[in-house]
């Protein structure tokens, strides 16, 4: 491989999508606090995508203040995790950094309806979910493996592997 040749960005393997995402965890009262896309059957953690050059810790503290026009504390890292799934026809490949946070101000609260709404690009719409593994199952929060360890956050930074296969089933790999 020539030296040009050597830093070209590999497109053999077209539609592929790779995405660097910071979200959050923010609990109260036995539940914790999700998103969606208005068209979407599932729900994810509050956050959104890195821009260039800014820190994940950058990114969720600027996510949240754009999404939940709130200021929120960071408590601590919980899991670096490498997602490999399919996204509307794309290979996605998703390095995500999941940050325990703690919110001061008040934030709406109702066990079961929307609490809040904003248009970042599409309508998105947040929820409070019970933080119990079968609940957030039920509810289809994603990444899955949120749900298996809602009970038992580590102590300390966890890395973990996702690949969602054609049997649907997730492997989870992971790294203490």
């Amino acid at each position: 491989m020539s030296e040009p040749d050597r830093h070209m960005i590999r497109i053999d393997r077209k539609p592929q999508l790779f995405s660097f995402r910071v979200a959050g965890l923010i609990f109260r009262d036995g539940y914790l606090l999700a998103q969606r896309a208005v068209k979407d059957d599932y729900w994810a953690l509050p956050g959104g995508r890195a821009e260039i050059g800014e820190s994940s810790q950058e990114t969720i503290l600027r996510e949240m203040r754009e999404e939940l026009h709130r200021d929120v504390r960071i408590e601590r890292l919980l899991w670096t995790v490498e997602s490999f799934f399919a996204y509307e026809g794309y290979a996605a490949h998703e390095l995500g950094f999941y940050y325990l946070l703690s919110m001061d101000e008040d934030f709406p609260f109702h066990e079961t309806d929307i609490v809040h709404r904003i248009v970042d690009g599409l309508e998105v719409e947040f929820r409070w979910l019970r933080a119990t593994p079968s609940a957030l199952v039920g509810d289809r929060l994603k990444p899955q493996f949120i749900a298996d360890h809602i009970d038992r956050l580590p102590a300390a930074v966890q890395h973990v592997v996702i690949r969602e296969g054609v049997s649907r089933q997730a492997e989870t790999e992971t790294e203490a």
